[in-house]
């Protein structure tokens, strides 16, 4: 336990900023297996929905982006691999 106040408070804002950058990644997490679910049973009329799915996601994505959560490269990488996905169904 840390001795004096600056410390402990640190220490408490810190929890309380991975508890809520655990929530945006978490999110992001499940809303990219959504996606991919959606890429696996592709058929011509589940287009839209998984238009939809990625645009939820790219979302959340840019949401943590400018929040801090992720870095921009990382995002960047995340959302390639989502478009890339998208693309190898496609063809």
């Amino acid at each position: 336990m840390s001795k004096n106040l600056s410390a402990a408070k640190k220490n408490q804002i810190s929890i309380r900023n991975r508890l809520r950058n655990r929530i945006h990644k978490s999110t992001i997490k499940t809303l990219t297996k959504k996606y991919r679910a959606s890429l696996k049973n592709f058929t011509n009329s589940d287009y839209e929905y998984a238009l939809s799915n990625l645009a939820d996601v790219y979302s959340k994505i840019d949401k943590a982006i400018k929040r801090g959560v992720i870095h921009k490269n990382s995002g960047a990488r995340k959302k390639s691999s989502l478009a890339r996905a998208m693309k190898d169904v496609l063809q």
